[in-house]
């Protein structure tokens, strides 16, 4: 009796051990693509957002190296054509650094006033660092972009979950049939937070390397409006030295005429 006992209880236990489901080994993620393509539709635009943050940073960081806004020999190359005004521009314009749009922009005003050289300068600085603050609009908005996709695949996720348990009635006594939508909710609001949080960074320390460089680029502007300032007065108040033949009047001699 005892036998048939542990028999039934046995049968019983195995009818009502769950069963694996299918659906959970579904959603294990083995790599990067399967983690998106599990995502839904949303994630596709996440990686999106990511890639193009990722082309703008690497290419900041190129055009922000510092040999790239101000030429290791622009100084040295401007002093040996200092006299010369065409040679300078000219040279200027080869080097294409942001630098060398400041400075030719006091060369051309040489021999102007000290105020018509530094405004030409102030307006040339503006425009350089626009220059240099190029696509970085893009970057700032990209971390908002990627965490407003994540919640917008968490509520399409809750909505497959609820839709879930509205087409069964049963569905609340079975998680793999919830799985599915949860998933794919917690899934992207990861996603967006993983991108967001990089990019915010990655953001913040470029716009203090535009700040320092910008700082950088006045400092070097001064010294060369100081420099032009002073090669212009020198040339409308020429330094007349005595000739080696003229000897000094002696005391209460007077001076031929």
């Amino acid at each position: 009796m005892n036998s048939i006992s542990l028999l039934a209880m046995g049968l019983m236990l195995g009818q009502a051990a769950p069963k694996p489901a299918t659906d959970e080994v579904n959603l294990r993620v083995h790599s990067i693509l399967d983690f998106v393509t599990k995502g839904g539709p949303t994630m596709l635009a996440i990686v999106a957002c990511s890639l193009v943050a990722l082309a703008v940073i690497v290419e900041r960081l190129v055009m922000l190296r510092w040999r790239n806004v101000i030429s290791p020999g622009l100084l040295a190359g401007l002093s040996a054509v200092a006299g010369d005004r065409e040679k300078a521009l000219a040279f200027c314009k080869l080097d294409g650094s942001p630098a060398a749009s400041l400075l030719s922009a006091a060369i051309r005003r040489r021999g102007e006033s000290r105020d018509a050289i530094e405004k030409s300068v102030e307006e040339a600085g503006r425009r350089e660092t626009v220059r240099l603050r190029h696509r970085m609009r893009v970057l700032g908005a990209l971390p908002q972009v990627s965490t407003m996709l994540g919640l917008l695949g968490t509520i399409f996720g809750m909505i497959k979950t609820f839709q879930a348990v509205a087409a069964s009635g049963q569905a609340l006594g079975k998680t793999e049939m919830l799985a599915k939508g949860i998933f794919e909710a917690w899934t992207n609001t990861a996603a967006g937070l993983i991108v967001a949080i990089p990019v915010l960074i990655a953001y913040h320390a470029l716009l203090g390397r535009i700040d320092m460089l910008v700082v950088e680029l006045d400092r070097v502007a001064v010294d060369f409006v100081e420099e032009e300032d002073g090669r212009s007065k020198a040339a409308r108040n020429p330094i007349v030295e005595p000739r080696a033949n003229d000897a000094p009047l002696a005391q209460g001699q007077p001076a031929l005429a």
